[in-house]
């Protein structure tokens, strides 16, 4: 644990998460461009973050004042730096004493003690002091009721009198699924905490048995959000949900019943699959846009609605469940050719077709066919394939006539003219393909 020696200690993480995602992830805000609070609060959540990621913190100079960035190279970096954010953690005198006196006042699993013994043992050991502390039984009761909660402490009533005990540890999961959970799974930082307590201590850089090609660092700042929609998933409860419209700066309140947690295996953003009563269907929730989680009362939909969207995952593409028109299943297909020596091409689809299904028409010709609920979802995809496409068909004739608009716009970019053909796709110097080709 660190400990930091500015005045204003961190208590509330949600503050932390503000800036680090405002200034580092999003916006590379200046200094002069935030408004939020005081340019003195701004300085001092800086030169906090400074004190965790100084090692990543790279700055530019432009015309609208100093920008602050986060430039982490994942080659060198092998563990996430944004768990020490998490790692830093405020606290009294009071706080450190107890904990530390408890602990050992507790140490044999064997021992089990009252209020009034452990308060006891507390004041003999602090009268060996000159100026002795005082700790007032309701203060210590509230921190062994903590520990409690934390599962560190087991408490068991005997008659009147309720008697505490330490918890017995857990054996730790080896160095390896350690080294992988931490860096890849949601919540992490749990993950970070057991290679701490495992002994490991501070690793070096390159100290892993994992090297990442693409490391997604930045859903480290959802994990407190991801840990109470876990609980209340397990308990088969609804949440309501304080979440944030970046675009119109508006907050807004949803009391939902969470389903699924879809993480994007390309981009790593977190979605929350929820069932929304407001409106009677299915949506998701961006994690990042989530400012708070409220569990609620236990839902009696909750295994219904978890059955219906397994029923609705085949056809979902990304996490969108409803189209443009508002239909309920969009049909989208397109056909590739490509040469004897791309035949990676063919490999891709099969790879990446998801809910999809592909028809090898001959050696050099695939079909890619897919029933989803928005087809607009797969666009991106497709248009990784141009300059390979000879036809293309959505049932949704405003998103088809929007592609092909798209395609009208890029030749008249290149400079191709009005004749070039309606379906067929720009062939240029270097390529998306090609770049996939060299990768492959």
């Amino acid at each position: 644990m660190r400990v930091v020696s500015y005045q204003e200690l961190v208590k509330n993480f949600g503050r932390i998460r503000d800036y680090m995602r405002e200034f580092y992830i999003y916006g590379f805000k200046s200094r002069e461009e935030f408004t939020g609070k005081s340019a003195r609060s701004y300085d001092d959540e800086r030169r906090r973050l400074e004190s965790w990621l100084g090692d990543y913190m790279r700055f530019r100079q432009t015309p609208d004042g100093k920008q602050v960035f986060l430039s982490i190279d994942s080659r060198l970096t092998r563990h996430n730096p944004l768990f020490q954010a998490w790692k830093t953690k405020s606290f009294t005198d009071g706080d450190i004493t107890l904990h530390f006196l408890i602990l050992d006042l507790l140490s044999d699993p064997g021992v089990c003690m009252s209020v009034g013994e452990i308060m006891e043992k507390i004041d003999a050991y602090l009268a060996q002091f000159p100026d002795p502390r005082i700790f007032d039984e309701s203060t210590v009761r509230k921190k062994l009721n903590e520990y409690v909660s934390l599962e560190i402490l087991i408490s068991e009533k005997r008659g009147r009198v309720l008697y505490y005990r330490r918890a017995e540890q857990t054996p730790l999961p080896g160095r390896e699924i350690l080294d992988y959970f931490s860096e890849v799974l949601p919540c992490g930082v749990i993950g970070s905490y057991l290679l701490d307590k495992n002994m490991v201590g501070k690793m070096e850089a390159g100290d892993s048995h994992f090297a990442f090609k693409h490391h997604y660092i930045t859903g480290t700042m959802d994990s407190e959000i991801l840990c109470s929609i876990f609980f209340a998933m397990r308990e088969k409860r609804s949440v309501t949900l304080k979440t944030i419209n970046r675009h119109r700066d508006r907050v807004a309140e949803n009391k939902v019943i969470p389903i699924k947690v879809m993480i994007s295996a390309q981009s790593g953003r977190q979605y929350l699959m929820v069932y929304l009563p407001r409106v009677k269907r299915i949506t998701a929730f961006r994690t990042d846009n989530i400012i708070s989680v409220k569990l609620n009362e236990e839902s009696a939909q909750f295994e219904t609605l978890q059955s219906t969207f397994h029923q609705m995952l085949p056809h979902i593409w990304g996490v969108s469940t409803q189209g443009r028109t508002g239909a309920r299943m969009e049909h989208v297909e397109f056909t590739v050719r490509y040469s004897e020596d791309e035949k990676y091409i063919r490999n891709r689809l099969e790879r990446e077709k998801r809910c999809g299904v592909v028809e090898h028409l001959d050696d050099h010709t695939s079909r890619f066919l897919a029933d989803v609920f928005d087809a607009s979802e797969v666009i991106p995809w497709i248009r990784t394939f141009i300059c390979r496409i000879t036809e293309i068909h959505f049932s949704n004739r405003e998103l088809e006539a929007q592609f092909q608009r798209d395609l009208q716009e890029m030749y008249a970019l290149y400079g191709i003219g009005e004749d070039a053909p309606e379906t067929d796709c720009i062939e240029t110097d270097h390529t998306e393909a090609d770049c996939l080709k060299e990768d492959t």
